[in-house]
């Protein structure tokens, strides 16, 4: 019997493992928030509000070497293991796979439901981005060529760094402003970095808002938050 119950955890943990191991996305193409239907078209260079856009890409040139500027050069990494690094001290703990494996599922599907997001709003439109326009150099090369034939609008960048800003912030309310100060950094960060206009940013935020805020009907989403929200508990006393 005990041999029968052993093998019988052991198959369990199995099955957990295996749950796991396929990562998707909590909402679909066709349950995301449609930016179509609510978000302006991007100001084209005719009118008075790109003249805005432009001043403050005129503004991110002046910051790029300085230490905000590197932090924008660091900011275009865009992978999980990057926001919980940045993440982790504004959260008030370490957030890795190993040591916070609820919060790190629930940020590795919120990320790629970002994904599912932004890809969608940027079929609306093809906006050539800043550096494109004004045929000028990035302080990282490396990532022009790959961007070059990308739509600039709306920021996917900003979606995913405001995305899981905006989740953690839920997570540990009591330090939301130090959380959503980061996440708004890394969304400027694009700016700087004259890879996006300022109202690809900001209207890639108001969209990631109305995404975390349809997040809240789906049960996946609930289930995997509460669970995360139990974990920072624990953590947090430790």
């Amino acid at each position: 019997m005990k041999k029968i119950l052993t093998a019988l955890f052991v198959f369990s943990i199995f099955i957990c493992v295996a749950c796991r191991a396929e990562v998707v996305p909590f909402l679909t193409e066709d349950e995301v928030p449609s930016g179509a239907a609510f978000l302006p078209l991007p100001p084209q260079p005719t009118e008075a509000a790109f003249y805005n856009d432009w001043l403050r890409y005129e503004w991110g040139k002046t910051l790029r070497n300085t230490e905000r500027g590197q932090q924008a050069k660091e900011d275009a990494v865009h992978t999980l293991e990057y926001f919980a690094k940045i993440y982790s001290e504004p959260l008030g703990i370490t957030i890795s796979k190993e040591k916070t494996p609820e919060i790190w599922h629930l940020l590795e599907r919120m990320l790629l439901t970002t994904y599912v997001c932004k890809d969608k709003a940027k079929k609306r439109t093809m906006r050539i981005r800043p550096f494109v326009q004004f045929n000028e150099a990035t302080p990282v090369p490396e990532d022009e060529e790959k961007l070059r034939g990308n739509s600039s609008y709306p920021s996917g960048h900003t979606t995913m760094g405001w995305g899981l800003a905006l989740v953690l912030a839920e997570i540990n309310p009591e330090r939301q402003d130090e959380i959503l100060k980061r996440g708004f950094e890394y969304g400027e960060s694009r700016v700087i970095l004259g890879f996006h206009y300022q109202s690809d940013v900001d209207h890639a935020r108001l969209i990631t808002s109305t995404l975390v805020n349809r997040l809240h009907a789906n049960e996946a989403f609930i289930e995997q938050l509460q669970k995360a929200k139990a974990e920072f508990t624990r953590q947090k006393s430790i």
